[in-house]
């Protein structure tokens, strides 16, 4: 990737970059992006020259129009990357040669077990007490270095050696305190309510809803006709244009033609016609800023993929692998999957899939990965709800000069809608724009440059605000800001499986709360509660995320600053758009003077994010100076911010009776107006985390019900004032 240096390849003029760092009109650095032309020849000379001299880099300079410095660098550049493929290559070499040898290693290990002695017939003799001694020993050294290593990295947090820490003492049950210097560790008291509370972390593995899954040779062979079908059918959708796609007369966005896709792929059991099935399909296609290979990587890798796309995964497994693919490559990867997609609001329902993913490269430069559903036996199943199909979806993937990549998306889903959706959220899921292809892509396309600006090891002091000393510091802190982010998301639909239970919210608010158990090393172990609700305003979602994510606002909405006024003390831009930045920030005029905030803001055409959490003064110091950030405790609120579904003020417009079966676009538009009829605007959904108890078996009490209103309550109150909302929305 040329993301750091291709400015200084092609930045037109030389000699004169100490004047240019001086003229405060000049500071952006110009970009140069070679044609096609030069890039060919460039390729010719470098399969015959990979090193050339400088005569041969001045000749080639005259010829292209191009300065030596350009020539030099993409010389280099392109060594560098074709050293990665090289490397990237003998890397899969050797892991198969690894999984080869632990595989016999594996089968010598059962044969072991089954050896008898040929003297006497009977078992072996075990092994030497001596070597079992000496086995003990090391462990025992390990475990010892070990134990130090953490005793240091706690003692950093608590200011003191472990050895000095006071015993222990009994909690003393108290009521929920939401106080800002810590994260209120104290029990609950009073009668309890009905809430679940369940064992286990946002770190383990998540619940999945099925059983051991044993495939034979038959399965494998019909999976792989399954997925080889549907790749047929998947790039045929990207080929094909109108009539199969249909341009919106709204937003001119691309929508299927339910007629033309019928007639182009008949299905037996079709449920098009079916009045209870809604059939979404979109497509949309933009530029990343990341290779395909790398993004091919990502998407084949289940851990990746949710990482990619924390906003919208819920939780992803790799249940079997059917196919590893080629040696050094993805190309024929076939996997079977499980997936729940979500909106980030517990007023709307994930969505599951067990899916076959498959991916083929086309062509050089370009592959294709396509995702549609398959339906496991019944009796793997454990709580499955298979009430949304997907038929061929995915992406295709070109690489771009300069480390950039062409994404093509494509989703297309049958629901069966077996509850009614929320009314909040019934134009934005009928429309299409809650899962399809737009949302998809704009994250990629945020995400991606997230990733660019994590490997820039360029420092910036006004990004930087001066605070931060170094690029290490600058990746540390990214990285505990995009654990927040992670951490956030998956508080809104969890993974572990517990339920939200609906409270009696202030002012006609819809509070949901839920407990859980948490004891992720990330996370403060207790029991947390999590609290959220959703309500919509007149207001574009633009100007609500600038209210949010202004610090000089802050006081109008946080009731937990009383009102104090707040100082941005750090500042990390992680993306083009000037709301994707981290933030630390201060607040005047308080008590807890070694308290600050963590926050961090990003917004993309689907929606956006604020998110920010306390974290005290000395664990802000070791991410800043570069040190691992992973054992930070983080307890992450927030607020979402999406658009309401009504395009123009008057609906999406580009359906036709998706769900119906006539002709016209499948995505499903809505004819009911906005939420409760009105104009268009957003939805807010304001989630807090606060850890209750460090008691295993806390209980919420009535006491605390009232308190987590109250905030809730008081929050939404202050935001519509400060908004000029009414307050009856």
């Amino acid at each position: 990737m040329e993301y750091g240096i291709g400015g200084g390849g092609g930045g037109g003029g030389s000699g004169g970059d100490d004047h240019d760092a001086s003229d405060p009109h000049r500071r952006k650095k110009r970009y140069h992006r070679h044609t096609a032309y030069q890039i060919q020849k460039l390729e010719t000379m470098f399969k015959d020259f990979p090193h050339p001299d400088e005569k041969q880099r001045l000749q080639l300079s005259r010829e292209l129009g191009l300065a030596p410095r350009q020539i030099k660098f993409w010389f280099q550049n392109r060594r560098t990357q074709m050293k990665a493929q090289t490397e990237r290559a003998d890397n899969c070499a050797l892991r198969a040669e690894n999984d080869r040898i632990r595989c016999e290693n594996i089968a010598i290990r059962e044969a072991l077990k089954n050896v008898i002695c040929p003297t006497c017939g009977g078992p072996p003799v075990g092994d030497d007490p001596y070597f079992d001694e000496q086995k003990l020993r090391m462990e025992n050294v390990q475990l010892k270095e070990e134990l130090d290593r953490v005793s240091s990295i706690a003692a950093k947090y608590i200011g003191r050696p472990i050895s000095q820490l006071p015993p222990v003492q009994p909690i003393q049950i108290s009521s929920l305190d939401l106080s800002m210097a810590t994260f209120g560790g104290h029990g609950m008291g009073g009668p309890s309510l009905d809430l679940d509370l369940l064992p286990g972390c946002s770190s383990a593995a998540p619940n999945l809803p099925f059983h051991a899954i044993s495939l034979t040779d038959m399965d494998k062979s019909l999976m792989a006709d399954v997925a080889g079908n549907a790749m047929d059918e998947f790039i045929r959708l990207l080929q094909n244009n109108e009539p199969l796609w249909m341009k919106s007369a709204t937003d001119g966005k691309d929508a299927l033609n339910l007629d033309s896709y019928e007639r182009l792929f008949p299905r037996a059991g079709n449920h098009s016609k079916n009045p209870n099935i809604r059939i979404e399909a979109s497509r949309d296609s933009g530029v990343v800023i990341m290779n395909g290979l790398a993004l091919v990587d990502m998407f084949m890798d289940s851990n990746k993929w949710v990482e990619l796309f924390p906003t919208i995964i819920s939780k992803a497994r790799t249940l079997e692998v059917i196919s590893s693919g080629m040696l050094g490559s993805q190309s024929g990867s076939l996997q079977l999957v499980y997936e729940e997609l979500q909106v980030l609001s517990p007023l709307v329902p994930t969505r599951q899939f067990c899916l076959l993913r498959f991916c083929q490269q086309i062509e050089q430069g370009t592959w294709a990965i396509v995702n549609v559903s398959y339906d496991l036996p019944q009796e793997t199943q454990s709580g499955f709800q298979a009430r949304c199909h997907k038929l061929p979806s995915g992406c295709l993937i070109q690489d771009m000069p300069n480390g950039y990549s062409k994404v093509t998306w494509v989703e297309h889903v049958e629901i069966e809608d077996k509850t009614p959706t929320h009314r909040l959220f019934r134009d934005l899921i009928h429309s299409g724009q809650a899962f399809g292809a737009e949302r998809w892509l704009a994250a990629l396309q945020r995400m991606c440059e997230r990733f660019a600006c994590l490997m820039v090891t360029g420092n910036s002091t006004r990004d930087l605000g001066g605070v931060i000393p170094s690029p290490d510091g600058k990746r540390s802190m990214m990285k505990l800001a995009q654990r927040m982010v992670n951490n956030f998301c998956s508080s809104i639909n969890p993974s572990n499986g517990h339920q939200w239970t609906t409270l009696s919210g202030l002012n006609e608010v819809e509070v949901r709360s839920s407990l859980h158990k948490s004891t992720d090393p990330g996370q403060p172990s207790g029991v947390v509660l999590s609290a959220a609700a959703t309500i919509w305003l007149p207001v574009s979602p633009q100007n609500v995320f600038s209210f949010f994510r202004d610090e000089r606002t802050r006081p109008q909405w946080d009731v937990l600053f009383n009102g104090n006024a707040v100082q941005e003390v750090a500042h990390i831009a992680n993306g083009s758009h000037p709301g994707n930045c981290i933030s630390v920030l201060r607040a005047f005029n308080t008590s807890q003077n070694n308290m600050l905030i963590l926050q961090e803001s990003c917004t993309d055409t689907s929606g956006s994010l604020v998110v920010y959490c306390p974290v005290d003064l000395p664990a802000i110091n070791i991410a800043m100076s570069g040190e691992d950030p992973s054992y930070i405790p983080l307890l992450p609120s927030g607020f979402t911010i999406l658009p309401d579904g009504q395009r123009g003020g008057g609906g999406d417009g580009s359906g036709g009776g998706g769900g119906s079966g006539g002709g016209g676009a499948s995505t499903s538009s809505s004819t009911h107006g906005g939420p409760s009829g009105r104009s268009s605007g957003s939805l807010i959904t304001v989630v807090f985390q606060i850890l209750v108890s460090s008691l295993p078996s806390a209980k919420m009490s009535p006491e605390s019900v009232a308190t987590v209103n109250n905030l809730i309550g008081t929050t939404v109150q202050q935001i519509k004032a400060a908004l000029n909302c009414p307050t009856s929305l």
